[in-house]
């Protein structure tokens, strides 16, 4: 990011996947944005040379070539991830349905565990049958 307060843009550069983008260090400059007047300028041609030796874009200039036709496909979702809202009547009943299946898989379990102890005891009632 460069400029100054309240007034950024932004360099479109390629960097190592060593270093990070902030570090200062990238191996070339092939534009920039300036978000507030919308004026962006990027060498496509180099842009194409970066992607075809294996240069990962980020996600906003991924949809940004995809605007320019330089990357073909879907744009990709670069707001954040919001959480749903859930209102207080919903909210009880999820935890109140929550409540019986956990209890209703209690329930199946118990049944199990009946099952299995059920077994070794039929078992050695046939053991008795066979000696006698």
């Amino acid at each position: 990011m460069t400029g100054r307060r309240n007034d950024r843009h932004f360099r479109i550069i390629v960097v190592e996947h060593t270093a990070g983008p902030k570090s200062g260090k990238y191996v070339e400059k092939i534009g920039f944005i300036n978000p507030r007047t919308h004026e962006m300028q990027i060498d496509l041609d180099r842009a194409k040379y970066w992607l075809s030796v294996g240069a990962q874009p980020s996600d906003r200039i991924y949809n940004i070539l995809v605007d320019k036709g330089v990357l073909e496909g879907p744009k990709r979702n670069v707001l954040p991830k919001k959480t749903p809202i859930v209102k207080e009547g919903e909210e009880s009943a999820e935890s109140e349905a929550a409540e019986e299946s956990n209890a209703e898989d209690a329930g199946e379990s118990q049944d199990a565990e009946e099952n299995q102890e059920a077994e070794p005891a039929e078992a050695e009632e046939s053991k008795e049958e066979e000696a006698a």
